[in-house]
């Protein structure tokens, strides 16, 4: 295996983290997308969407770099994902158009009805990005069937399996939890005391789907913790994990609702963590041939290429940190409608 120091593994675990980077940022607000029908007053649902209007965009920069990142690093990984995957990653794509139409509009016209139909648009389309970012992942995980020159050689069908599934509503009740933990530290008042309840129920909701799913991974993908049996020192990270969800309870009932957000962040990062680790080095999985999956060894750009890139993403990604970091200094403390607000 290379040392930690090759550009293939720095380029794996950079792609790593620019995805960390979208569950967080992006998953607060898929979160609070799925939550959206549980309030059932206009200005409570207003207020939901001005708590993400100013940064929901901005959180997207993360995919589409995170896209490009793969590309430019794993060619081969982005043609056969984005082939094999087209339908799926085309209804994700419709998802978040819905999305962001219907934060757009759903404010223009005063009508109930009108209103309602894009509520419905918008709780619909974030819980479908939340279950098809899951069931990337589980596929990912599990593995697909590839042929031998590396190409998807399966059906739709065959990413609609239980465990992706699992994976899909385990993704869905994570995002759900981190936007709960958003909401409530972005209100206050009647809905931030009633946000504060849906904090409490997500949790269990998230802590019920991530034991059948670690039972689930153990019997049917063992391959995922391999690494781990190998190296018992990385058994750090899921104890690290625990520790993050136990905090958030604990920050909330205390009314530290920041700490309990940079914990929901960090238990997000601890998952990914813990998904790339059982993953690496391979990037797409081929079951039930492993001997034909794509790895950071037989699916990498040039040399040349990885540190060209690696140059432009050191001088490109400092500038998304700092937008990043900007926009949310500039919108943060609570939210509040006004003549601009949605």
């Amino acid at each position: 295996m290379a040392p930690w120091c090759d550009l293939r593994v720095v380029w794996f675990w950079l792609v790593g983290a620019l995805l960390t980077g979208y569950a967080i940022l992006d998953g607060f607000d898929l979160g609070v997308g799925a939550l959206h029908l549980f309030s059932r007053d206009d200005q409570d649902r207003r207020l939901q969407l001005n708590a993400i209007g100013p940064v929901w965009d901005g959180n997207e920069v993360w995919l589409v770099t995170s896209g490009g990142a793969l590309f430019a690093a794993f060619p081969p990984v982005y043609a056969t994902v984005f082939s094999g995957f087209y339908l799926p990653f085309m209804l994700l794509l419709a998802a978040l158009i819905f999305r962001a139409v219907a934060i757009e509009f759903r404010s223009k016209l005063p009508m109930r009805w009108w209103r309602q139909t894009w509520d419905v648009s918008f709780c619909a389309g974030s819980v479908l990005c939340s279950l098809l970012v899951g069931v990337t992942l589980g596929n990912l995980a599990r593995g697909v069937p590839l042929s031998p020159d590396g190409e998807f050689a399966g059906t739709v069908l065959d990413l609609l399996n239980p465990y992706a599934l699992l994976v899909g509503v385990l993704t869905t009740t994570l995002f759900m939890m981190h936007g709960a933990i958003y909401l409530v530290l972005k209100t206050e008042g009647a809905l931030h005391d009633r946000v504060r309840g849906w904090v409490q129920r997500t949790i269990i909701a998230f802590i019920l789907c991530y034991a059948v799913t670690t039972l689930a991974t153990l019997l049917y993908v063992p391959a995922m913790a391999t690494p781990f049996t190998a190296h018992p020192g990385l058994f750090v990270i899921p104890v690290l994990l625990l520790l993050a969800i136990a905090n958030i309870p604990r920050e909330i009932a205390h009314g530290r609702d920041l700490r309990a957000f940079l914990s929901s962040c960090a238990a997000i990062a601890a998952l990914l963590l813990l998904f790339g680790v059982g993953l690496f080095p391979t990037l797409v999985p081929s079951r039930p041939n492993p001997e034909l999956g794509l790895t950071v060894y037989n699916a990498c750009s040039s040399p040349t290429t990885l540190r060209i890139m690696l140059g432009i993403a050191l001088l490109g990604l400092p500038l998304v940190l700092a937008y990043t970091i900007s926009i949310y200094w500039i919108f943060r403390g609570k939210v509040r409608l006004d003549r601009h607000s949605y």
